[in-house]
This record gives structure tokens, C-alpha cells and sequence, in this order.
């Protein structure tokens, strides 16, 4: 599928902005299952300095710096991209879920790689309750696959989606107390249950489309920046799912960048010098389906 992605921040604020500095992740990954034809990102007010970086885990990092004094800031980024469902080799889908430990079995291809993925980070705690939690999904000798859908899908069952249960900054006890968050609480979850018994997974940032494909229903998350979990299945292969909407990752999924947890990879973010005491955030996300890639149209870039 191909699809016209338009992400656009507005920041408002009640005095002069006069310093602006910020660092967005907006432009798509190049991927073996995802080619980016074009992408472009505008600030208003123009900064005077903006740069594109490939950062650690080798997303796009674009930083700028507006020194314009402003009220409103808007940060809008416009890409076209094509996806095809990212593919796994079904012989690492079905081994069981313990040889998909890099800590444990560091002598597999791409381990090492895999390692920073194992590790508690600062939104994503190994606590007891989600080691606990886990475990009813991780039973001893179960094919990853399987294990990793059934913990999905006790998430997707047993915690409500409610905007207004947790923030951004919702710690992992904080979701198990509320039973309740968005899809960037339900993907720290996930890696919280799975990283405790040693498995590398990564959060992940990116979209849904709009319009689904004729015959199929609309799901969680379109019209907004979206959130799941890819876990690593051996080599350079990880198996990407969705716990907000109970189902693995297909082509109605844009990946823009990837990391430890949200922390690393938010839309926008930054620092601003002013007076101001009152500020107000508009976020519109539009994905927009074009129709399906031509052949051999993903699948030409790297990973």
C-alpha cells in the first residue's frame, strides 16, 4: 500500500517565544518492507538552523533552532511512503521463545545488536508484577509467536483504552494500577512483560492508515500518531505487533522510528525561552491510502 502521511504539531503561547530549539523524529524509515519516496519537513516560523542526523538507532533526528520572538510554532512533517507486511522467517516464529534471548544465548547472528533491547529503561521498569504478568503467556518451551500473541492479546482484553488514564510520562506501575492507557502505555507494557524474562523487544513509533482496505475494519489509533512493540526473533529479524489492536503489525502500519521506549523517540520535542506561563499543544496526523505500491516498490532499501 501506498500512503500520504501529514503530521503537524502547533504549539501557543500566551507571551514571546524568543529561543526555540527542538529535535523532531517525522521522516519515515527506509526499510527491506517500507520505501520512502519523498519527504519534507517545514518549521514556521523559518529557523535559522535546522539539520537531519541519523541517531543510535539509526532514525532520522531532524534538530532546529527558531530565534524569531513567536506565539505560535508549528512543526509539520509531509512524507509518501509504500509498506508491504515486514517478514519473518516462520522457522524463528515457531522455536521456542527461550532461544530469543540475546542475554542468554549471545553466540546467535545479531544478538549483540539485539542486547540494548533486554535492558530496563527509563519508561520501561522490570517489575515483579510485570515479570508475574508475563509469565502466563511465557510458558516454558512455547513458540515465540504464540507466546507473543497471547500476551498481546491478554493486554488488548484486560486493559481498557482511556485517554485520560495515564500521561506521557505514566510509569509501568502506574498502568498495571489503572488498567487502563493508550497505545504508548500498552507498548511499554508489552515490553516491560517480555524484557523481564530476558527477550529484546523495541518500542516503536509511527501510523496507521486512515482509510482501511475495502473489507476491513477501521482500528485504534488512526488520525493520530501510533505506538507498538517489535520483538527480536534471532538474526536481524523481529516480529512486530500491535497490543492497542490485538493483531501483528501489516501494511497499514508506517514505521518512523524506533527505540528504547517513548522517550527516545517522540514526535517533537524541545526548549523554548519565555516569559510565557500558559501554552496549548494541537496535534492533526492525517494517513492517507493512495492505493496499492507498484511491484518491486518496497524492499529495494536496507534495513
Amino acid at each position: 500500500m501506498r500512503y500520504r502521511v501529514s503530521h503537524t504539531t502547533t504549539y501557543s503561547y500566551d507571551d514571546d517565544v524568543t529561543d526555540s530549539l527542538g529535535v523532531a523524529h517525522l521522516v519515515p524509515r527506509e526499510l527491506p518492507w517500507q520505501a520512502v519516496s519523498s519527504y519534507a519537513l517545514h518549521v514556521d516560523p523559518a529557523p535559522g538552523d535546522v539539520s537531519h542526523d541519523i541517531d543510535f538507532y539509526g532514525n532520522t533526528a531532524t534538530y532546529f533552532q527558531v530565534t524569531t520572538p513567536h506565539r505560535s510554532l508549528v512543526v509539520e512533517g509531509v512524507s509518501e511512503v509504500s509498506v508491504e507486511a515486514p517478514y519473518v522467517d516462520a522457522a524463528l516464529v515457531y522455536r521456542p521463545w527461550e532461544y530469543a534471548r540475546p542475554l542468554v544465548r549471545p553466540e546467535q547472528p545479531g544478538a549483540w545488536l539485539a542486547t540494548d533491547f533486554a535492558l530496563a529503561s527509563a519508561l520501561v521498569e522490570h517489575t515483579d508484577e510485570a515479570r508475574a504478568y508475563g509469565a502466563g503467556s511465557l510458558t516454558r518451551g512455547r513458540p515465540l509467536g504464540e507466546a507473543v500473541t497471547d500476551l498481546v492479546h491478554r493486554i488488548h482484553t484486560e486493559f481498557r483504552y482511556d485517554e485520560a488514564a495515564t500521561t506521557v510520562t505514566s510509569t509501568v506501575p502506574e498502568i498495571f494500577a489503572e488498567r487502563a492507557g493508550v497505545c504508548q502505555d500498552f507498548a511499554h507494557l508489552t515490553l516491560a512483560c517480555l524484557r523481564s524474562h530476558g527477550l529484546a523487544a523495541r518500542y516503536v513509533s509511527g501510523y496507521l492508515a486512515t482509510e482501511p482496505p475495502p473489507g476491513r475494519e477501521r482500528v485504534v489509533g488512526a488520525d493520530a500518531s501510533h505506538a507498538w512493540v517489535a520483538v527480536w526473533a534471532g538474526d536481524d529479524q523481529w516480529l512486530a505487533v500491535d497490543p492497542t489492536n490485538d493483531q501483528w503489525v501489516g501494511d497499514r502500519y508506517v514505521t518512523v522510528a524506533w527505540g528504547r521506549d517513548y522517550g527516545d523517540v517522540p514526535p517533537v520535542k524541545g526548549v523554548i525561552f519565555s516569559e510565557a506561563k500558559r501554552s496549548t499543544l494541537l496535534v492533526s496526523v492525517d494517513v492517507d491510502a493512495l492505493g496499492e505500491s507498484d511491484a518491486g516498490a518496497v524492499g529495494t532499501a536496507g534495513s
